[in-house]
């Protein structure tokens, strides 16, 4: 077998010359992104056999958004999952994943790694789609069906290598309300009690860590145990999976196989700054992808507010790389303008973690200058810094042309005080550093 010269081992040498193009993109030292690949707390997912833009995840870049897209046993409209691809991207996603579970599989992956972005996949699914049902996937499929991925360009695979008997003993002596709420997760269970046999993701991991190195594919270590309601944040499984994956991770890092680690689900807003920090010691600081965390259980239709929360929280507390949720999660497979919405929102949830991932972030020349221009009034300057100014624009516009927003009207305090004081105009110019 043809083992390539892997990225983490590549950074070990010296500085490459993509990492040093990613450093820039991150406004990064070049030399220190390398030390961070090679160390594993920055990982750059990207498939030698695809060229596209890169994103590089963890400790010092800025929190990258990632969108699921795919089709399903239900709706399978391989053009609408082309759309909401498009329109992820065209609203700020940093990487895309596939989750298609009806149709041509295969031919709807192509569609997606023909993209200009970084692109992951979870093959657990398809091999259910081929073998039938969850029960009659054995290693062999499993396997083959991983190395197609690598071989198509894949950038990142969802593994879920830490539902394992251990975690399955946990879920059984400590019974959650809601089970299982990973479909991988859930496949791996059926596959371990209807075969009486251990996870092969997990009992042949060196095996799984070779076909990863001869691709240089990056593992994203799916959370299979995370809780799916708040009633089952403390439960044992979630913590029991933490803990092998750690020593997963360790094993990849050992063998200069790129790995992140995928957590923590629903749970409460004061309990995961401790949970975001625990994985992170226990997996040698591996960069955190996570999905919300979603903060309470009572807001469908909202759900993409809730994941900002909790986002934005776990990004105050190291994680790394948010999972859009959309407002349709919990409700259906999510259209276009859910794409789009949800994606917004995890943009915006992203930029609050930078504000306060780096010493006074909050500082950076963007923030600084938005309030400068709306100490001005200047409504042209405010739109061109917001994250998502043709949005703005359409809302202060709906009530007609005016000097202040039409909330305040001839009240407005910006414009009396800036009157009190000769205070208009003085706010231009002023620069800070980023």
């Amino acid at each position: 077998m043809f083992l390539m010269d892997l990225l983490v081992s590549r950074c070990s040498r010296g500085v490459p010359e993509d990492v040093a193009a990613a450093a820039r993109a991150e406004g990064m030292d070049p030399a220190r992104m390398a030390r961070l690949v090679a160390a594993g707390r920055i990982v750059i997912p990207v498939n030698p056999n695809r060229k596209h833009q890169q994103c590089a995840i963890g400790e010092g870049c800025t929190v990258k958004v990632n969108v699921n897209v795919g089709t399903s046993g239900t709706r399978c409209d391989a053009a609408m999952e082309e759309k909401k691809a498009q329109a992820a991207l065209d609203n700020g996603a940093d990487a895309l994943m596939d989750l298609s579970t009806g149709g041509d599989l295969v031919a709807i992956r192509k569609k997606m790694l023909a993209l200009d972005t970084t692109v992951g996949t979870v093959p657990v699914y398809e091999a259910v789609r081929r073998a039938g049902n969850a029960a009659d996937v054995d290693a062999d499929l499993l396997f083959k069906i991983i190395r197609e991925h690598c071989q198509q360009g894949v950038d990142f695979l969802t593994l879920h290598c830490g539902v394992n008997r251990q975690a399955l003993a946990a879920l059984r002596s400590d019974p959650r309300l809601m089970g299982v709420v990973s479909r991988g997760g859930s496949f791996h269970c059926a596959m371990m009690m209807q075969r009486d046999e251990e996870n092969p993701l997990y009992a042949e991991y060196d095996y799984l860590l070779e076909i990863l190195a001869e691709y240089d594919v990056t593992v994203s270590l799916g959370d299979g145990m995370r809780p799916g309601c708040l009633q089952d944040a403390e439960k044992l499984a979630k913590s029991v999976e933490y803990i092998t994956l750690g020593t997963l991770a360790k094993q990849a890092q050992a063998k200069s196989v790129q790995r992140m680690i995928e957590g923590p689900g629903h749970m409460p807003l004061d309990q995961i700054g401790y949970n975001v920090r625990m994985i992170k010691e226990i997996t040698d600081h591996a960069p955190l992808y996570l999905l919300g965390p979603l903060v309470t259980d009572i807001a469908p239709g909202y759900d993409h507010v809730v994941a900002a929360i909790g986002g934005a929280t776990a990004c105050l507390n190291g994680a790394d790389f948010l999972c859009m949720v959309s407002p349709s999660e919990h409700l259906a497979l999510p259209d276009v303008a859910d794409i789009i919405e949800g994606t917004r929102v995890a943009k915006i949830a992203a930029h609050v973690g930078d504000t306060v991932r780096k010493h006074e972030g909050w500082r950076m020349d963007r923030e600084v200058q938005m309030a400068e221009a709306r100490h001005e009034l200047d409504w042209d300057e405010q739109f061109r810094l917001a994250l998502y100014g043709d949005h703005a624009r359409k809302i202060h516009e709906r009530d007609g042309e005016t000097e202040t927003c039409s909330m305040c009207g001839d009240l407005c305090a910006v414009k009396m005080v800036n009157e009190l004081f000769g205070t208009a105009g003085k706010g231009k110019g002023k620069k800070t550093g980023k």
